[in-house]
């Protein structure tokens, strides 16, 4: 019998619809899809499963059994592109500004897997370990050929996938602490146009095409304390963590062709991914009802610049790709959620939530590549328990953007030519997450 319900649940969350999910800026939430059920509130106080490793690897200290976690999640994203000009001015052009032309379909998520796996086992009363494997940092935008912002950015990847071995140790029946370092592994592709002065402006582009990655360490701690058996609140640190990207860039096709140029050339770009503090608390009224809340604050103000280094580029490009710069200048951001547990019975169990997500970006530097405003979601989640040995977790988000203006201006030859873009973009999402945790 146990076997069979765990062949059920397994076919049942492997078999989820998986695609890009985001939170603010490029940070992805999806860790946890019994935490997506309640819009994350109480992500580093629940400690409901083994998925508590990311949330809080505090909460390890509370789970009585040896377990596995494992689940992935999904979006179904739209964007309206509205509004939207594409022109180029400069002094190379005597005063004229020609529009270009382009496409604004906006229908620029591809189907991209967010999966994340989770292994708990206590020691004694007192010790915990444990390993997570997350993705705690995802982004794809692949815009349509002929996008009309092609020459602010119309291919955008960048993926971080964690593996995160961690321990917990419980003092007393009240407080709790967990670590964890973490094992970092980034890759990342950034394409954009670059337009032809010597043919009809806006056609027969040159293409830019940089790709890197790199391996970094950093860590994760968790502080748990319980107030009372129904009571207990939690924060957690998750560090910056540095990266030198390693790679080439390619160039190929329009000026470059005819000015001898095309070809690969060493490039690197420094990143870091920010520090964030996630607090939240937990009650359990009754037997039935349990309520989370929870904030957390993000560090994106570390996110100032793209700048990417290019060895060997011939001098007359120099100007323009050594090196290549894309302004960002984003803010620390908070984001806010509330969410509640309803446990019909033993089998069955209730969830729903809601979050508002402050957008690091602004409407002086934002682009096409994260074209993001602040967001709300209401989420609902459904816990599953045929035995006491498995538990499936399906949850559902809707989320809705605020509407956001891009204006955007990037110069070649030195200044003479100017690429122009101006745009809004409205972004909404359907996500969809499924979760499967054994108990050994």
């Amino acid at each position: 019998m146990k076997t069979t319900w765990l062949k059920t649940a397994l076919a049942v969350a492997v078999g989820a619809l998986s695609t890009q999910a985001m939170a603010a800026g490029f940070a992805l939430n999806e860790q946890s899809i019994s935490g997506m059920g309640t819009s994350f509130a109480g992500r580093s106080s629940s400690a409901d499963d083994a998925t508590t490793l990311f949330g809080n690897p505090a909460g390890m200290s509370r789970l009585k059994r040896e377990e596995v976690s494992f689940g992935m999640a999904a979006i179904n994203a739209k964007t309206d592109i509205d509004d939207n000009s594409g022109s180029f001015s400069g002094p190379a052009l005597g005063g004229l500004n020609p529009p270009y032309g382009g496409s604004n379909d906006g229908d620029m998520v591809p189907v991209t897997a967010v999966p994340m796996g989770y292994y708990v086992k206590p020691v004694d009363d007192k010790w915990a370990v444990g390993v997570g494997i997350y993705v705690p940092f995802g982004l794809v935008t692949d815009y349509e050929s002929g996008f009309q912002g092609r020459y602010f950015g119309d291919y955008s990847e960048v993926r971080v996938i964690t593996v995160q071995p961690t321990v917990s140790y419980r003092f007393n029946e009240k407080l709790s602490v967990g670590f964890g370092p973490t094992i970092n592994r980034i890759d990342g592709e950034l394409r954009s146009a670059s337009p032809n002065p010597f043919g009809p402006l806006g056609s027969n582009d040159g293409q830019v095409k940089v790709k890197g990655d790199d391996t970094a360490l950093g860590f994760n701690a968790g502080l748990l304390y319980e107030f009372t058996p129904s009571t207990r609140a939690g924060i957690t640190y998750h560090s910056k963590v540095g990266y030198k990207l390693e790679g080439d860039t390619k160039l190929s096709g329009g000026s470059f062709d005819l000015a001898g140029a095309s070809g690969k050339y060493d490039a690197s770009l420094d990143l870091d991914t920010p520090e964030s503090v996630d607090l939240s608390v937990t009650h359990d009224i009754n037997d039935q009802w349990t309520v989370y809340a929870g904030a957390m604050w993000t560090r994106w103000s570390r996110f100032e610049a793209i700048i990417i280094e290019n060895d060997g580029i011939p001098a007359s490009l120099q100007g323009n790709l050594a090196p290549i710069v894309e302004e960002q200048d984003w803010h620390d951001t908070w984001s806010y959620a509330v969410g509640a547990a309803y446990k019909l019975n033993k089998q069955w169990t209730l969830r729903t939530g809601l979050a508002f997500d402050q957008s690091p970006t602004n409407n002086v530097h934002r682009s096409p590549r994260i074209p993001t405003g602040d967001r709300t979601a209401i989420s609902f989640g459904l816990a599953w328990n045929p035995t006491d040995d498995v538990t499936l977790d399906l949850a559902y988000s809707y989320l809705w953007e605020e509407e956001v203006d891009i204006s955007r201006s990037r110069s070649y030859q030195g200044g003479a030519l100017v690429a122009n873009y101006d745009a809004t973009y409205e972004n909404s999402a359907h996500g969809f997450g499924a979760g499967l945790t054994y108990r050994f």
